[in-house]
This record gives C-alpha cells, sequence and structure tokens, in this order.
C-alpha cells in the first residue's frame, strides 16, 4: 500500500460517529460535514470549537495553550481546528447537539402536487416537504450549514469565497441529499421548492457575484429571484420540477425578511407591525399593507454567543437562561449537568441579572474592578463580552429607532413586535428591555418562531407575493445612525423583577 497514507478512526461523542480520516490530516472539512462551526474560519484565533479527547492522544498547540488553562488541556482540551491527529481517538463533542427552529402551521393551500420549502441560514438549515393541494407538512429535515468551515458569520464566507473557495457546492449537494430523501417513495410529484435566505446566502447558492457585499455601501445587482432546473444543481429530482431562491430585498435584508414579512401579515395589516431578526446581521423590517422600510446592521455575533469568551450555540452544556433566586444566580443548562459555556438567550439573562445586582454597571463596566462576572460552575463573563454585547444591542436599538422615524412612527404606534429566529424564539423579553435591546411595551413583544420558513411555505402557494413599496435603508450611510448608536450603548433599560 505504497503511496497510500494511513488510515485512522475518529469517534465524536455522544454523537456515536465514527469517521476515518487520513493520519496527521486536518480535521476541519471532515468536521464540517456533521455541523461543526469554526467560527473565525479554522485560524484558531477565537477558541469557538473545542473539542475533548476523551481516549487517544492528541498534542497540544500553541493555540490550544492560547485558549484554554493548564487544568483545561490536561483535561483534554483542545481545538478542533487545530487538531491533526497520528492515533486513533475518541472526541467528545456534545457542544454540536442542538434543535434547530422549524415550523408546523400550515399554509394556504390550493396547488397540486409536493413542494419543498428550505430555510437557509447562516448556521443552520431547516426544509419541509408539503401536500400542496392540502397545506399539510409531511417530512421535516434540519442540519447545519455545511460552510461552518469557513467561518460562523457571513462576512467570513465572503472573504473565503473571495479567496477562490467554494462556497456553492458544499451548500447545493448538503440541500440536494436533504430533499432528495424528502421524496423518496413518494406517489405525488414533487413541482416546486423555494428556498430562502440572506443575501449572502443567496448569493453563495446561486453562484452570483459576491464582492458587491464585501465593501461599502453592501449593495448588490443581482437582486433578484433565482430559478433552477434540478440538473442545473446536480439534484435527482424530476425535470419538470423548479427550484427558485426567493428575491432579497437589498444589501443585507435578504428573502428570509421577505418571508417574515409575509408570515407575520406585515404587508396585509392596517396597523403597523415590526420584525427584528437577531443575528449576526441585525434585519429590522417595520410596515404596514401601505409601506414597508427595511435595513441590516452589522450587529456582531454576541447574540449567537459568538466573539464571547466562552460562548457556545444553543447546545448541550450551554447555559440558556439566567434567574435572580434569594439573592444569588441560577442558571439553567441544556441536558442539564455542569455548564461549559452560554449561548446568546443566557447571555443577556446573565447582564440583565447582574444589572439588577448591581454586579454590572449601567455604562457597562464589571462594578467590583475585577473584569470578570461569574454566572455558573466555571463559567463566566470578561468585560469584553459585556462590551459585545452592548456593541450588539446598540447597533439594534439604533436601527430600530432610526426605522420608526423613517415611518414617521414612535414605539407605541407598533401593534407587535415579532422576533423571529432561534435567539429571537428563547430570548426572555424581559431581559431583553432590561439590556435595552428593544424600547416598547413588553405586552407587544413575541417569539414568532421560524418566519422565514413559514413564509417560505406561503411563497409555495403564491409565485410573486403582492407587497405594498419597500424601502431598504442602509444605515451605515445615515448620519443619524453613529449618533443613536452611541446613545444605544448604555444599559439604560426598564428594571426586571429579580425573581423568576
Amino acid at each position: 500500500m505504497s503511496g497510500e497514507q494511513e488510515k485512522i478512526r475518529i469517534r465524536l461523542e455522544p454523537l456515536a460517529v465514527e469517521l476515518e480520516v487520513a493520519a496527521g490530516s486536518e480535521l476541519v472539512s471532515t468536521l464540517a460535514e456533521h455541523g461543526f462551526e469554526f467560527p473565525c474560519g479554522a485560524t484558531g484565533l477565537c477558541g469557538g470549537c473545542g473539542v475533548r479527547v476523551c481516549s487517544g492522544w492528541l498534542p497540544a498547540t500553541a493555540a490550544d495553550r492560547e485558549h484554554f488553562s493548564i487544568a483545561e488541556l490536561s483535561d483534554g482540551w483542545r481545538l478542533a481546528c487545530q487538531a491533526r491527529p497520528q492515533l486513533p481517538l475518541v472526541l467528545e463533542c456534545g457542544q454540536w447537539e442542538m434543535d434547530i427552529l422549524a415550523d408546523e402551521t400550515q399554509f394556504p393551500a390550493g396547488r397540486e402536487g409536493l413542494g419543498i420549502a428550505v430555510d437557509l441560514g447562516t448556521t443552520t438549515v431547516a426544509a419541509q416537504l408539503v401536500n400542496l393541494a392540502t397545506g399539510e407538512v409531511l417530512v421535516v429535515e434540519t442540519e447545519l450549514n455545511p460552510q461552518a468551515a469557513f467561518g460562523s458569520d457571513v462576512m467570513s464566507r465572503v472573504r473565503a469565497a473571495l479567496d477562490g473557495a467554494d462556497l456553492a457546492t458544499p451548500i447545493r449537494e448538503s440541500i440536494g441529499e436533504m430533499v432528495t430523501r424528502m421524496v423518496r417513495d413518494r406517489e405525488a410529484e414533487l413541482v416546486d421548492v423555494v428556498l430562502v435566505g440572506n443575501t449572502v446566502m443567496h448569493h453563495l447558492f446561486c453562484g452570483l457575484p459576491i464582492a458587491p457585499l464585501a465593501a461599502a455601501p453592501f449593495e448588490s445587482p443581482h437582486l433578484a429571484e433565482q430559478e433552477f432546473f434540478p440538473a442545473d444543481l446536480g439534484w435527482a429530482l424530476p425535470v419538470s420540477c423548479t427550484v427558485r431562491f426567493a428575491k432579497s430585498l437589498g444589501g443585507f435584508v435578504g428573502s428570509d425578511i421577505l418571508a417574515g414579512i409575509l408570515a407575520t401579515g406585515m404587508h396585509q395589516s392596517r396597523e403597523l407591525i415590526a420584525l427584528v431578526d437577531l443575528g449576526t446581521n441585525g434585519e429590522i423590517a417595520i410596515g404596514n399593507c401601505e409601506r414597508i422600510v427595511c435595513a441590516s446592521t452589522a450587529a456582531g455575533p454576541a447574540f449567537e454567543a459568538g466573539a464571547i469568551r466562552m460562548g457556545m450555540r444553543a447546545a448541550t452544556g450551554a447555559i440558556a437562561y439566567v434567574a435572580i433566586l434569594d439573592g444569588e444566580l441560577r442558571a439553567t443548562v441544556i441536558g442539564g449537568g455542569e455548564p461549559r459555556g452560554i449561548c446568546g438567550s443566557g447571555l443577556v439573562d446573565a447582564v440583565a441579572a447582574g444589572l439588577n445586582l448591581g454586579a454590572i454597571l449601567p455604562s457597562g463596566r464589571i462594578a467590583d474592578g475585577t473584569k470578570r462576572f461569574p454566572v455558573a460552575g466555571a463559567v463566566e463573563l470578561a468585560q469584553a463580552d459585556v462590551r459585545e454585547l452592548q456593541l450588539a444591542k446598540g447597533a439594534i436599538a439604533a436601527g430600530f429607532r432610526i426605522l420608526l422615524r423613517r415611518m414617521g412612527a414612535e414605539a407605541s404606534d407598533l401593534k407587535a413586535i415579532s422576533l423571529a429566529g432561534a435567539f429571537g424564539n428563547y430570548v426572555q423579553v424581559g431581559s431583553a428591555l432590561r439590556i435595552g435591546l428593544l424600547d416598547a411595551p413588553a405586552g407587544m413583544i413575541h417569539a414568532a418562531g421560524n418566519t422565514a420558513l413559514r413564509g417560505a411555505k406561503l411563497l409555495l402557494a403564491s409565485t410573486e407575493p403582492v407587497l405594498p413599496p419597500v424601502e431598504h435603508f442602509s444605515l451605515a450611510a445615515d448620519p443619524a445612525f453613529q449618533d443613536e448608536f452611541g446613545d444605544c450603548m448604555g444599559f439604560a433599560g426598564t428594571e426586571t423583577s429579580a425573581e423568576p
């Protein structure tokens, strides 16, 4: 077997997945196929891809020593992106067990055949097979976006694409396998597949030029709906089936927000409705049946716990909720057991609790001067983590104010504020108000679930939705944005109850 590299086996626990890789090779591409995320694009800079060696030997690298304490290194913690194993390993990677938000609502029916709605998110992909005649959801599939190997945020993906990386093939193949499984052994014919996603996902999937989204003013001339035949994508589907990636609305406001507008009924409402999708690129739409304004703001990855020292996704071992009980913090850990990190909803809760206890000042400074705020177990927030949350919430709050002003309205004029996506589904409204993320009565704010997937199903029922005029605004080009952003940086929200 000369010329062939020796193969070794890697077992991932508790996922019960076994892999075979070449000895001494990088694990990044292999692990990305199984849902691992590499937030900084596998550069070793962020420390967000920790795994623990349960069996076998994996030497510590300089990057490992930078991100893990001596005790953690002794306990087997390593960065997956730096790993080049020479011997078989068993790796603990429960961090990558997570639920992906889907949507079980039916939609107005009336067409014959089957349709598939796909929410192509930066982190996750959710797809549903529906009966177009009845509106019934028949099959649901979810998985993680395989582009995660190129970074967890859209700008990392943009830079990778500009450097020549192929980000279209992995996601096309992944979704192609999903949709093929969903229709296998179905008697009715698949006639339509509709995808929605942010503008970067739209461009990368469709093979459109990505350079316009890499620099100011971040406007692309390629926002229109893109239509494919299955053969164009290498998908084993009926030749009569159409595949459509719905149009983006402008800048970084993609078809996921178009779908959200449809899902919330904003385009048909006589009263003002707001939709806020809280992610790395916070997207906001406000309007009614007469007019809709929308914008995106670079909120940064804090709401998804990116750039947070002990941040992780909402997965096993993550602190998801924090409350004050008898004057002390009490944390809820996904999956139980000892916490290994904190996700976005837990971060917001923890800072809100710190404010209520006086441990974090309205300026954002940790009061005792230690630059550390203990949350639960070994998990703590650093001063820099609190600043990251301030930057994220300041950007959203400022963008929200400016769009309201564009509508000639105030928050009290709104009928409802819908928080979209996974973070919006799990964040506690009281905590969001306490940190000043939104300035509105708590009663009008509600979790709207996966509005992108719900809206994609509505697009299956209608090839071209009827919308009022939709105006996209570039907040970066608005001279008032920096002043509003500075004004929204502090934690001047409404104090919430100390008890859960």
